[in-house]
Order: structure tokens, then C-alpha cells, then sequence
């Protein structure tokens, strides 16, 4: 159904958008930072100086990243024509990086619409390459801003979300917004249309049991490994 009857924004995802920041650096840029070869985790005070070194001192390559933005830009990918069958939500800042974003977004044919403002900068997620090992230091930023009434429910947006006829979020995005989850699943359901969700980490079923219990009902299709779908049945 949905390779036979492709068109645009037929689509949908909706998370947090993350300019990825990939470069080959050595054991004493990991030092200097307490990174761990092989790691991912969130940027702490003291890493805030490492995004813009990284750039500084290396050559990079930019990717427009984040889990669902990820998934909706390999769906395009594989689709190819025709562009913009996939459309994707996400706040981002005021910035260079967001303008960088914007660009890799367009590059990979997503039809991103995302809420600008100037409160917090873009985010981004640094890879730094040693060898064979990668160290992921994801920095939210203004992917934690998103603001439902300020962007899902305008009236321009919301025709995008009605067009599509698939839509896929990650359960990430229940920790910005689970209101704008909610009403984008109620709609597909109200509509027959195929609501996906990916359970995306345990810690999403540890501690956002309840605005995950609220979107389940209407999830046509989820997400998840052996470790994931233990934590939902346990909690």
C-alpha cells in the first residue's frame, strides 16, 4: 500500500531534531572531554565547549540526525521519487546550526517544517570517531522546546498532518511533548490511518509510564527489541 500509492507528505514524523556533528578525533580529545571510546550519552556542563572545538579543530561532516528524523530521511531515501514523501516536526533554534539543518534536511528530500525560536540553540549530537569506535554526545537543546500550540496546531501545519497516511514518532519525543503525540495518534485512528511509535530506550517505559499508557491504545504498529518490550510488560 504504501510504496504502490507513494506521494508527498504522505509520511509523517514528528521528534527531535539533532544536527549530527561527525569527525575523526584522537584519545586526548576523549580525555579531554571523559569520553569513553565507544559511548552515547547526553552533554553535561562540561561539554559544552566540545561542539564548537570539534568543528574548530577537525574537518566534519553535518547530517541532519535525531531518531525519528533519521527514520522518516532513510524512508525518503529508499523511496526516492517522488521528494517530500516524507514530512517531519521538530523545534530548532535561531542559529547557524539550525541553518545547517535546514539545508541537510532539504539535501535528503524531507519536507521538514520546524518550530524556530530563539530561547535555546539548535541540537546537536557530536560522533567522535576513533578507530573503529564511536562516542555519541547528544546535546537536546531546543529539540526539548517544541511547542504544540505554537506549531501542530496551526492550521497550515495541521493540513500536513492530515495529508499523511502513515505516521512514526519515537517514544524520545514523549519526554517534550506527549500532547502533540496524543492528538497526531487520535487523529490517524479517527481517521484509519496507520499510527507507528518506537519505544526508543527503557528509560522512556521507567519513567514516562503514563503519557506511554495514553498514546498505546491508538499504536498500530511498535517499535522495539527484547530489552524494550520487557520494561512496557513489567511496568
Amino acid at each position: 500500500m504504501f510504496l504502490s500509492s507513494r506521494s508527498e507528505n504522505m509520511l509523517f514524523g514528528m521528534g527531535n531534531p539533532l544536527l549530527d556533528i561527525s569527525a575523526v578525533v584522537d584519545k586526548d580529545f576523549l580525555d579531554k572531554f571523559g569520553l569513553k571510546p565507544n559511548d552515547q550519552i547526553l552533554a553535561e556542563d562540561k561539554h559544552k565547549a566540545l561542539f564548537e572545538e570539534l568543528v574548530k579543530r577537525n574537518k566534519v561532516e553535518y547530517h541532519a540526525g535525531g531518531s525519528t528524523q533519521n527514520s522518516v530521511k532513510i524512508a525518503q531515501w529508499m523511496i526516492q521519487k517522488p521528494h517530500k514523501v516524507a514530512t517531519f516536526f521538530g523545534c530548532i533554534g535561531t542559529d547557524h546550526f539550525g541553518e545547517i539543518l535546514k539545508k541537510k534536511a532539504e539535501e535528503a528530500h524531507v519536507d521538514a517544517h520546524y518550530y524556530e525560536q530563539n530561547e535555546e540553540p539548535t541540537g546537536t549530537c557530536a560522533a567522535c570517531i576513533t578507530g573503529d569506535n564511536r562516542s555519541l554526545v547528544a546535546n537536546l537543546a531546543a529539540a526539548n522546546c517544541y511547542k504544540k500550540e505554537k506549531h501542530l496546531d496551526l492550521d497550515g501545519n495541521w493540513e500536513l498532518v492530515e495529508k499523511a497516511k502513515v505516521y512514526y514518532i519515537a517514544g524520545f519525543f514523549l519526554t517534550v511533548s506527549p500532547e502533540s503525540i496524543l492528538k497526531v495518534a487520535k487523529h490517524a485512528s479517527d481517521k484509519n490511518k496507520i499510527f507507528c511509535m518506537n519505544l526508543s530506550a527503557p528509560f522512556i517505559s521507567q519513567f514516562f509510564k503514563e503519557p506511554l499508557m495514553k498514546v498505546m491504545p491508538y499504536v498500530d504498529i511498535l517499535f522495539g527489541n527484547e530489552t524494550l518490550f520487557f520494561h512496557v510488560s513489567w511496568y
